[in-house]
């Protein structure tokens, strides 16, 4: 009998320490959910809304569903709040976790990463704190960008937490370290990387696995870099931003999107007319080098689709415009370039990509074709108030999405 309690004892804290991650962009940070059996078209109305909450505070961040509980963050007076609402609408608690960015932009923009029963989330000015699951009381607390001295761009902090093996990592850029890593339990330091250099991104990190292969990627306002998980060691860095290749200085160092990978290619893209690369990876891990240079898709800040052998995203026009555009992975040859409203952010799901178009809040259905943008269904976002930024989030067979301080949720099973 004692040696089953100790196991069960053993079996409860590796499922607590351990259990499944729910982020930003779905399991591995790519944009795909991992969902079946949805609808392949909608009615004209669009699928049905079956809730809507309200008062969640200002944000561009996305909701995540764990533990049977909806959590969003928002920006409620100066304060960044997180709250959690249970699945037929009901705000179960609803906590502050640090300060708000009160410059330009100052809506929350860090999506929770949740891991069994801990919430790990970044304030605007950069305070990374671990939370409870069922009562919002913190565990633990940094001031990662204070204690850390990052440099900040002129929109703070977006990041969200990345989990990886028993550490949290966040990027806090500067000139002392460019990633720290954190004990998830406990919050205690395990490694601070090297400095690659640049300002703290708008980027959130991501796992990189190819073969032997297992890195953090991670974004300053200049640099690529990647990182061995276990002491914070550089495998490679690539200095992506190059002062050169941009006329305009408030369009610099504005990197946004997790970095899209495939086998050993890895594809970065900022908007703003600035180039995006395809680099590859030398077989010792060691080292990348640009493998064709490309003008038409450069991805503002709303993210990019895999699909066979093609990459599907808008592209930047302006601030206030964009286009859509399929693109060979291999070669960098422009399959279209097409206009659809505006540019917005994309997500998939049982074979199917979901696009959320960031000016009208167009709502769009859409089959991975390299032929042509086909369009299958589409509807309009009505509640909220602002820029239609918040990447949707798809679980259950329930597509969530977030305009302002107002979540909607819409049954497409």
């Amino acid at each position: 009998m004692k040696k089953l309690f100790v196991l069960s004892l053993i079996l409860g804290f590796a499922y607590s320490s351990f259990s499944q991650v729910v982020q930003w962009r779905g399991p591995k940070r790519d944009g795909y959910f991992n969902e079946s059996g949805l609808l392949k078209s909608w009615p004209a109305e669009g699928p049905q809304m079956i809730l809507k909450v309200e008062k969640l505070g200002k944000g561009y961040s996305s909701p995540v569903v764990a533990n049977q509980t909806i959590y969003i963050t928002g920006m409620i007076d100066t304060l960044d709040y997180l709250t959690a609402v249970d699945l037929p609408g009901k705000i179960k608690w609803q906590v502050p976790y640090g300060r708000s960015w009160l410059k330009s932009f100052p809506d929350t923009r860090s999506t929770p990463t949740v891991e069994g029963d801990r919430i790990y989330v970044i304030s605007g000015l950069g305070r990374l704190v671990c939370i409870d699951t069922a009562s919002g009381k913190e565990n633990w607390a940094v001031d990662v960008d204070k204690d850390f001295k990052a440099e900040w761009h002129n929109w703070g902090v977006s990041e969200s937490p990345l989990i990886v093996d028993d550490k949290v990592i966040c990027t806090p850029g500067g000139n002392e370290t460019t990633v720290v890593a954190f004990n998830k339990m406990t919050g205690k330091l395990v490694w601070k990387s090297k400095s690659v250099g640049g300002p703290r991104s708008y980027a959130s990190p991501t796992i990189y696995e190819y073969k032997n292969f297992r890195f953090i990627l991670a974004l300053t306002g200049t640099h690529l870099v990647a990182l061995n998980p276990g002491d914070g060691s550089t495998a490679w860095s690539y200095k992506y931003f190059k002062q050169e290749l941009i006329e305009d200085d408030d369009k610099a160092l504005i990197l946004t999107n997790t970095p899209v990978f495939k086998k050993d290619e890895i594809f970065l893209s900022m908007g703003y007319d600035y180039p995006a690369i395809m680099l590859k990876m030398d077989s010792t891990g060691t080292s990348v080098k640009e493998k064709w240079i490309d003008h038409t898709l450069d991805n503002h800040h709303h993210g990019i689709m895999v699909s066979g052998d093609y990459m599907y995203g808008s592209n930047w026009i302006s601030n206030g415009k964009g286009k859509w555009v399929c693109m060979k992975w291999d070669t960098g040859e422009v399959k279209y370039v097409t206009d659809w409203i505006n540019k917005g952010s994309i997500i998939g799901a049982d074979d199917l990509f979901y696009v959320y178009e960031e000016k009208t809040g167009t709502v769009g259905l859409i089959k991975p074709n390299p032929e042509k943008w086909e369009v299958i269904s589409s509807f309009k976002v009505t509640n909220g108030a602002g820029p239609n930024w918040a990447h949707p989030f798809i679980s259950d067979g329930k597509l969530y999405l977030r305009h302002g301080d107002v979540l909607m949720v819409y049954n497409i099973k």
